[in-house]
């Protein structure tokens, strides 16, 4: 069988139109394709690879849970989830923790909690959601919907009702709209897809406050921003703001698909036995995997490497921005970095990402106008120097085409 490019087309649904590049095997922060190509990944995985690729830790914890014990169902509990539910739990505000497999079931189970919660205590009107402009949560007909982009949730027949989106950083019109019939407002502590938006920190305070006041609940979605991404365990713990529900997927596994919704007991006993759940979500294999990521990221030499690895993104970006002028802005924090193109080349930040590819770099979009970097963690300070060597060659087939 001739595997290539041109057998996706052949075989596979066609919502997604991937580069003709097919990556066969990775190790730390490099990339070899089929042809042998190596490519340096300031991608990760969008935000997922951690701890770049085949991380001893990782591999290790997958090979041992692998010959132990793979799936249960939920009817029966399992060692490994429980053990990372008692390490989120010590690490954060919350409680309890509820697995899933995705940032989006993570997301579905926080926004289903939040309605459960608000029925229970105060009756069917607290039913309202407030979420924001550009925001992304998953694309679930619910988390799409909450989700602040219309194209994604279009076309596909009535949504569910009583979704109110403000733009981000508004902290006036989420007080306008807000009432004691607003059950949740949900927010990420970062905007990812929206193009790298960082919170006023007034913002993020005054929805908390606003919360607050009208016995709404507060969830964080931090599947982007979450487990080390911003140089803090999670990103609320930098702002200062503790949310009621907090999501966490993407990074949690390093590569391993899992996800998780955090919360405090008294909001968690709302999801009574059977009005939710997941056949996989909890699963060993995947919770001792993500132990093994929690374990390794949660270190200050992680946590602390990442503010610098961040620094050093920044001044090599700025360096190539000086010479080519392409960047209004850099911006995001930790190693969730977005570089925002100039109205020359509004729209066009893909160019950028395609230009790289063909130097050898891998690096995300933000929206049409943003260039993301969502590198490991533990990227060698080696590789980020030579992989915007790289992208600096990128940014100058670019500007030569203009």
């Amino acid at each position: 069988m001739t595997v290539n490019r041109a057998l996706f087309d052949d075989v596979m649904v066609p919502n997604y139109s991937p580069s003709a590049v097919i990556p066969v095997k990775g190790k730390g922060s490099r990339v070899w394709d089929q042809t042998g190509r190596e490519f340096i990944d300031f991608a990760g995985g969008i935000a997922v690879n951690c701890l770049g690729h085949c991380h001893p830790a990782l591999v290790n914890a997958l090979k041992e849970q692998g010959e132990k014990i793979w799936h249960l169902s939920n009817v029966m509990t399992n060692e490994p989830a429980l053990r990372l539910a008692k390490k989120l739990v010590d690490s954060t505000f919350a409680e309890k923790v509820y697995f899933a497999n995705s940032g989006a079931e993570a997301n579905e189970a926080a926004l289903k909690l939040a309605r459960r919660w608000a029925l229970d205590k105060f009756g069917a009107h607290k039913n309202q959601i407030i979420a924001f402009n550009k925001g992304f949560h998953g694309r679930t007909f619910f988390t799409v919907t909450v989700g602040g982009q219309a194209a994604y949730s279009d076309g596909f027949g009535p949504k569910p009702g009583e979704v109110y989106h403000v733009d981000y950083n508004d902290l006036a019109a989420v007080e306008k709209l807000i009432s004691d019939n607003t059950c949740a407002v949900m927010m990420e502590p970062l905007q990812g897809e929206g193009g790298i938006v960082s919170p006023e920190l007034t913002f993020a305070q005054g929805v908390r406050d606003l919360c607050t006041k009208h016995n709404a609940l507060l969830i964080f979605d931090e599947v982007q921003t979450g487990v080390g991404r911003t140089g803090d365990l999670y990103a609320y713990q930098g702002l200062g703001i503790t949310p009621d529900i907090l999501t966490s997927a993407k990074a949690l596994g390093g590569g391993f698909p899992i996800g998780a919704m955090l919360t405090t007991a008294e909001i968690a006993a709302h999801l009574k036995v059977g009005t939710h759940g997941s056949t996989y979500g909890g699963n060993p294999l995947a919770c001792a995997v993500a132990e093994a990521a929690f374990d390794t990221v949660n270190t200050p030499e992680v946590l602390n490497g990442v503010k610098e690895k961040s620094a050093l993104f920044r001044e090599l970006l700025n360096d190539i921005n000086t010479k080519y002028h392409v960047f209004s802005e850099v911006r995001g924090k930790g190693l969730l970095i977005g570089a925002v193109v100039t109205d020359k080349y509004k729209g066009k930040a893909k160019e950028f990402l395609t230009a790289g590819i063909e130097e050898g770099v891998m690096s995300l979009v933000a929206g049409a106008d943003v260039v993301r970097f969502t590198p490991s963690l533990v990227i060698p300070e080696s590789d980020i120097r030579e992989g915007m060597a790289r992208f600096e060659k990128a940014v100058a087939k670019v500007v030569a085409a203009q």
